[in-house]
């Protein structure tokens, strides 16, 4: 069994007891010594798993965001790496950038050497942006992309000042539902309560932004499915 494999079967194994099982049942479950187990229990800490306990007091994995140990195609490999210097280049965020380039490592940190060669020698780059604007200072909306991240998952309104492209200016009331990424500009889908319709705004036309702490009435995945419909995007 490769190392890969190894770690792997103990997430599956913490997974399955809900109450702290001891090292030497799991050393014994895998067929491997202590000293393994606990540096193996260390190098998934490490990587993100939510394992609680310590050496004589048993282990149990806590609810949350774990990245067991993957095969990835040749293919696949390239598509998660042009995809994160996407986001590290041209999201408009620090934050999603920074976070891009973290989730690569973890799953550098889990792949065998020689899918590890593919993905540190990928030739797939991220080139400029046709025609880019000439840099200034960022917009409420591309400043507070954090923010419209979090009010998303949230599913809470936001209140927003917006000046459209002929210059004028409306304050609304929106329900955030989506974000687009493209190479000039950032689009934010929303039910917007002036309009009383889905909407799309420019977060670069965004002048301010401030969240509400209200939950919107309805679910997210229903109105993003309602957008989608209209908009005759496939997998509605």
């Amino acid at each position: 069994m490769s190392r890969a494999e190894r770690l792997l079967s103990l997430l599956q194994l913490l997974r399955r007891h809900r109450r702290p099982v001891s090292g030497a049942a799991l050393a014994a479950e895998l067929g491997i010594s202590l000293r393994t187990l606990y540096r193996d229990i260390a190098s998934l800490q490490a990587q993100g798993a939510a394992i609680d306990g310590a050496p004589g007091f048993g282990y149990v994995l806590q609810p949350g965001f774990v990245l067991p140990p993957l095969m990835f195609t040749t293919d696949e490999i390239e598509a998660l790496v042009l995809g994160s210097r996407w986001v590290t280049d041209r999201a408009a965020d620090p934050r999603l950038g920074e976070a891009a380039r973290q989730a690569l490592a973890k799953i550098a940190a889990v792949l065998p050497p020689e899918a590890r060669c593919l993905l540190d020698g990928s030739t797939l780059m991220v080139g400029p942006a046709a025609d880019d604007p000439p840099p200034g200072e960022p917009s409420a909306g591309d400043a507070g992309m954090p923010m419209l991240r979090t009010a998303m998952r949230a599913e809470h309104k936001l209140a927003l000042r917006y000046r459209d492209a002929q210059g004028r200016e409306t304050a609304r009331t929106v329900w955030p539902i989506a974000l687009g990424f493209f190479d000039r500009a950032r689009v934010l889908v929303a039910w917007c309560e002036l309009r009383d319709g889905l909407r799309h705004f420019r977060t670069d036309r965004i002048v301010a932004l401030e969240p509400t702490g209200e939950r919107y009435p309805r679910r997210r995945p229903v109105l993003l499915r309602e957008w989608r419909e209209a908009e005759g995007i496939a997998g509605a």
